[in-house]
């Protein structure tokens, strides 16, 4: 098992910038995959980006050349830089770690996720 908490977020005028953190606790977090998921209101939640666990990445096309997931796996952290923000990235943010286990007797897919963290760009 993981627990993973957010921090960073807040109010940021438009075309600011802001560094989500997502510290992970448990097992070894370099075993999960990770990525950032946002919930605009009234909307479902939504990928923003995704790392393996072998720091390959893929970011959503609304956030393209703006965010940048990251992860530090020494300091069992993962990241999402966020630059040039515009109003319509307020949304809660939320971190995910993933693991798919192979090992008997276990086995299975396990998705976990954190408390999320607001972020709200408006002027």
């Amino acid at each position: 098992q993981v627990q993973l908490v957010e921090s960073g977020g807040g109010l940021v005028q438009p075309g600011g910038s802001l560094r989500l953190s997502c510290a992970a606790s448990g097992r070894d977090f370099s075993i999960y995959a990770m990525g950032w998921y946002r919930q605009l209101p009234g909307n479902q939640r939504e990928s923003v980006a995704t790392i393996t666990k072998s720091n390959s990445t893929n970011h959503a096309d609304a956030v393209k050349c703006r965010f940048t997931i990251s992860r530090d796996n020494a300091k069992n952290t993962g990241y999402l830089q966020m630059n040039s923000l515009k109003p319509e990235a307020t949304a809660v943010y939320y971190c995910n770690a993933a693991v798919k286990l192979l090992t008997s007797p276990v086995s299975g897919t396990f998705s976990y996720w954190g408390q999320g963290t607001q972020v709200t760009v408006s002027s």
